[in-house]
């Protein structure tokens, strides 16, 4: 029977376009198994650790084999089974940002600038009224540098509580305000609504920080926390003077660009204030290089490996809903030698992404995945069978799920779904077939609908047609 790709489907919509349609909570995994060159994997679930932290999850970050967390107000330390110490208050706000140096952890939240000091156990606000409003904040050379959206500022280097205003530095290749300082190889990126300006630290008696001509690169991120260290490099969201924003990586004085058409077109149905305030984050995991983009009302996902490998630009889509859209569940991931430890944006709970289970915190979510179109040379076929190989027998303890599959002759309206039942836990050499899928006048597209109940990996989809000649 022939194969039928799944890595990326097609719709169409109300335009004159034909759009892809991205895997939702299935993630493509380049690996030649016999059977495919590639398969659909369920992206990872989320296992609750503890709720009834001081509130929602603001930021994360491992620091001397601890992870520290902003929750609520509170900074807090967490240990891998969940045992949390309250070390003191930062104030409230939206996202933070923290690093740390040698002896301090930094924390920037809600404009003010705070550091922990283990050895003490003090928390401490540095005060200086000549910091300024902290938008951003970062580490380097012994220096704290913060900005406040027009001045690069640092730190005396003796004491992290005192600012000179002489020692102020900016970023003055183009007028855009500051939103970002994002730290990478020793060098300071500063980077602006439009442009985006590289620092090295020259030991200057004033400002010690000046800038690399031509490591500048022409394009800016859109917010605070829509930049992210990536694959070695500098993955933002944004765009330049007068363009639509996108998705990029910059290296080397240029962004290249990693969002599809699709991708962009997504983009576009926000506003510039909600994508402001959108977060970018990086997971180095099992050979997959991946970038996560939180969007209001789901989290994008681009893999730089699978993207290499099968030479195509690889992205998927999470939501955490059984139903339409809604924001992954899941933010601020932290390493901590055991697993990845992530934050509940709706709740004050944190928890494991595990590759057990599928369910988020508890609760089922759908995964879904289409094909391109099927086309037979503006001639009919008899769809007498289609069978998903998959690797089954890993569902759920003790449920039987089904899964379901419908088919659209125009991208758009969708056949009633058709469902059949994965098999129980155990039961590896189940197969996934369904029989008289009715007939196509010239071409058709195939989507497969499921729960998280319902855990398997597809390697691969066929369909044994019978073509209807003219």
């Amino acid at each position: 029977m022939p194969s039928i790709p799944i890595v990326a489907g097609i719709y169409t919509d109300g335009g004159p376009d034909i759009r892809t349609a991205y895997p939702v909570n299935m993630m493509p995994v380049p690996k030649g198994s016999g059977v495919s060159e590639s398969y659909l994997r369920p992206h990872d679930g989320i296992v609750e650790l503890m709720s009834g932290a001081p509130g929602a999850d603001r930021g994360g970050i491992e620091w001397n084999g601890l992870c520290y967390r902003v929750m609520g107000t509170k900074l807090v330390t967490v240990t891998a089974a969940g045992v949390m110490n309250v070390l003191g208050d930062v104030g409230g706000g939206g996202y933070v940002t923290m690093d740390y140096s040698f002896d301090l952890l930094g924390v920037a939240s809600g404009g003010r600038l705070y550091f922990w000091n283990p050895a003490t156990a003090t928390l401490t606000q540095n005060t200086d009224p000549d910091l300024g409003n902290v938008i951003d904040m970062a580490w380097i050379d012994g220096y704290w540098m913060t900005t406040d959206g027009e001045f690069l500022v640092v730190t005396e280097l003796s004491d992290p509580l005192q600012v000179n205003p002489l020692k102020y530095g900016s970023s003055e290749a183009d007028p855009d305000p500051v939103n970002a300082l994002v730290r990478l190889r020793n060098e300071v990126y500063a980077i602006n609504r439009h442009t985006i300006e590289v620092f090295d630290n020259v030991g200057g008696a004033l400002f010690p920080f000046q800038r690399i001509e031509g490591a500048q690169i022409q394009k800016g991120a859109i917010g605070t926390f829509a930049a992210c260290v990536f694959d070695e490099q500098i993955a933002f969201l944004g765009s330049g003077r007068n363009e639509a924003p996108s998705i990029y990586i910059g290296a080397n004085a240029t962004a290249l660009p990693i969002a599809t058409q699709d991708i962009d077109k997504l983009l576009a149905t926000y506003t510039e204030a909600e994508l402001a305030e959108v977060k970018l984050e990086s997971r180095l995991y099992r050979s997959h290089r991946l970038l996560y983009v939180h969007l209001p009302d789901r989290t994008i996902v681009y893999d730089h490996a699978a993207s290499e490998a099968l030479q195509q630009r690889i992205w998927f889509a999470l939501v955490s809903t059984l139903s339409g859209e809604q924001q992954f569940r899941a933010r601020n991931m932290v390493w901590n030698g055991q697993g990845w430890m992530v934050g509940d944006p709706s709740s004050a709970r944190l928890g494991y992404l595990s590759d057990s289970v599928s369910s988020h915190w508890g609760e089922r979510v759908r995964w879904e995945f289409s094909t391109p179109i099927v086309y037979n040379e503006s001639r009919g076929a008899v769809f007498h069978e289609m069978e998903l190989v998959a690797l089954t027998g890993r569902v759920e303890v003790g449920t039987n799920p089904q899964i379901s599959t419908s088919y659209s002759l125009d991208g758009m309206t969708w056949s009633q779904d058709q469902s059949i039942a994965v098999g129980t836990t155990g039961n590896m050499l189940k197969r996934l077939v369904w029989w008289r899928q009715g007939l196509m006048r010239d071409r058709r597209i195939q989507r497969f609908r499921g729960e998280s109940q319902a855990h398997l990996s597809v390697l691969r989809l066929e369909a044994r047609l019978e073509p209807l000649t003219v």
